[in-house]
């Protein structure tokens, strides 16, 4: 497994390299509250989004991550971004989070694309064993939305985060295995088409962005940028 900086294409999105020359776009969509509601470390300012990138930039320096910004190809707009993290050479292991993607984007085909690339690239070209998911116990829409690609369903990590607010977090694991993949791959690729035939507004709700609502978002954020995972 080699984490280097590279681009992933599909038909709606290309996910490249993530770095601060990428800031002033992503401000332009990422200062929503809406995008962080199940994030324990929001991003409410510039700052704050700097300082994400940043930590995004060192864990990729440290072979940890592998971070993308997500660019629409519409418009050519960097629109969300998201993360190989977590990253186990040794044990062929990752995981996918830090996940987010503008609202006017949501409930479009960017964000199950953006986890076929991802998935793709982790067992095709590091050859994974295994990828990982986290996300809030009482995100519902998440937990749902990960069991409707495939995700299986390992556990809740009791006392697991303490937010910016002071709640303390209870986390839920799921993950795709080597075996599960040609099964969640091919469900990836119907969704996206499916999508990409339907007016945005008609799709289904988990559709929606993952740091608001869905599997995977970020929890790095200033003071707490060390932390791993969601």
């Amino acid at each position: 497994m080699v984490v280097r900086p590279m681009t992933l294409q599909g038909a709606v999105v290309r996910l490249e390299p993530l770095d601060l020359a990428h800031v002033d776009a992503l401000a332009e969509v990422a200062l929503d509250d809406r995008l962080w509601q199940w994030n324990p470390w929001p991003v409410r300012s510039r700052d704050d989004l700097e300082a994400y990138v940043e930590t995004a930039v060192a864990g990729l320096a440290a072979g940890t991550m592998l971070p993308f910004a997500t660019v629409d190809l519409a418009s050519g707009r960097p629109i969300g971004s998201s993360r190989l993290a977590n990253i186990s050479a040794d044990d062929f292991r990752a995981e996918i989070g830090w996940t987010w993607v503008g609202v006017p984007w949501q409930r479009t085909a960017v964000n199950s694309e953006t986890k076929l690339l991802m998935l793709e690239h982790a067992f095709s070209n590091w050859g994974c064993h295994r990828v990982e998911f986290k996300t809030d116990s009482l995100n519902e829409q998440s937990r749902n939305a990960l069991l409707g690609i495939g995700a299986t369903f390992e556990g809740i990590f009791r006392n697991h985060m303490v937010t910016e607010s002071g709640r303390l977090r209870h986390s839920a694991y799921y993950s795709i295995t080597d075996d599960d993949w040609p099964a969640v791959r091919g469900r990836l690729e119907a969704r996206v088409e499916r999508l990409r035939a339907r007016r945005p507004d008609a799709a289904p709700a988990s559709e929606q962005n993952e740091a608001g609502a869905d599997p995977s978002a970020p929890a790095d954020i200033r003071s707490k940028a060390a932390q791993p995972g969601r």
